[in-house]
């Protein structure tokens, strides 16, 4: 699927699967690579602050048979049937968050040959409804600074910037600096 493709009648978003565990591993290598994340440009480098692929998929898959909680979710946006991209969804983790009322869109991804089809839209939109359902009040997300596409997809959806920022670091000292994004949910 190209970038400049149309929004097609087999795009879906739905809850996410043990079975995607590998699928999502690869996909979120292929975003972080894509966009610059860490610092990262090759998949030697993944590996030296990630762990090699087969370790990542078993996170996932630890992640989506053991949630942490009972309102965490991963949602995966499909084209016809191929899962392109994935948004998780769980309780506030900041030091200010309820975690009664606020929710966190903690990752949002679409792979590069998927974008500008509508699946990041269908997945924050997702999001949202999810968090809702399960009666947060305000949804949150971190966006890396040089982010400008998310920044502007959830910008446009009507988030705003609540000046919040902060840096995280890889597990082999790579910087990583965000600021964070609101709506509320009605």
């Amino acid at each position: 699927m190209s970038g400049a493709s149309s929004t097609g009648a087999g795009d879906t978003v739905r809850l996410a699967w043990p079975d995607d565990a590998a699928t999502l591993a690869a996909l979120q290598r292929r975003t972080w690579l894509a966009d610059g994340m860490f610092g990262v440009s090759d998949e030697q480098g993944l590996a030296d602050a990630f762990g090699d692929l087969d370790e990542h998929a078993d996170r996932w898959r630890s992640t989506l048979t053991h949630s942490p909680e009972a309102r965490f979710r991963v949602l995966v946006a499909a084209a016809d049937g191929v899962v392109v991209g994935f948004a998780v969804v769980h309780p506030g983790t900041d030091p200010d968050a309820d975690q009664v009322r606020d929710a966190e869109l903690g990752d949002l991804a679409v792979t590069p040959d998927a974008r500008r089809a509508g699946h990041g839209t269908r997945l924050v939109q997702a999001a949202v409804d999810t968090a809702a359902a399960d009666g947060f009040g305000l949804l949150r997300a971190w966006v890396a600074a040089g982010d400008d596409a998310t920044r502007l997809l959830l910008t446009t959806g009507g988030w705003a910037s609540d000046s919040a920022h902060r840096e995280l670091e890889a597990p082999d000292g790579l910087r990583l600096k965000q600021v964070r994004l609101h709506t509320t949910i009605a």
